[in-house]
């Protein structure tokens, strides 16, 4: 028979091994969500002859394309709402246009889509000949960023602003596409 002294050792040990068991599973859980969220690793660089089809769909599927950079503040704030609209609509798809610097996409752009924990697919435009694809892209567009296109194989909307938030995206799409 165990004296009170040792059960109160059993119990604690117990304890403990209880506590150790579930610190393990829960950075094991932490990991797994770590690396679901992981950004890829590869950002390819398109010029605007690679990045043309991407504009257009014969589906009815819808995709938005959304041109942005790290250095515009109106950019960085609509990219929360464009991931909350991609993880409530995984039929639409989102892919997102940056147009900083190609050398700076290990240094900074990857850092900067980790820390946000962007699950858009990203690619990078690297062509020096802004006004001429850009009226190619839209005769209407100044240039300036973010510019957004929703489109599917019967509608195509431009957007030469900042979505102020979820509800504002959605809307633009109820009210211009069939669902």
């Amino acid at each position: 028979m165990l004296t009170i002294t040792q059960k109160n050792i059993v119990f604690l040990v117990a304890t403990l091994l209880f506590c150790i068991s579930c610190k393990e599973n829960k950075e094991e859980q932490t990991t797994e969500i770590i690396t679901s969220n992981y950004i890829e690793t590869e950002i390819p660089v398109y010029n605007f002859n690679d990045l043309e089809p991407l504009l257009y769909t014969n589906k009815d599927k819808i995709y938005i394309v959304n041109f942005w950079a790290m250095w515009c503040a109106p950019c960085v704030k609509e990219l929360p709402y464009l991931q909350q609209l991609q993880a409530k609509n995984p039929d639409i798809e989102i892919l997102l246009v940056s147009l900083d610097f190609p050398k700076d996409i290990d240094t900074k752009l990857k850092p900067f889509l980790k820390e946000r924990n962007i699950i858009s697919k990203v690619v990078l435009l690297d062509d020096p000949d802004a006004n001429s694809w850009i009226d190619k892209i839209n005769p209407e567009w100044s240039g300036a960023i973010p510019f957004t296109i929703i489109f599917n194989n019967e509608t195509r909307k431009f957007y030469e602003r900042s979505f102020e938030n979820l509800e504002d995206i959605e809307n633009e799409i109820s009210k211009n596409f069939k669902q």
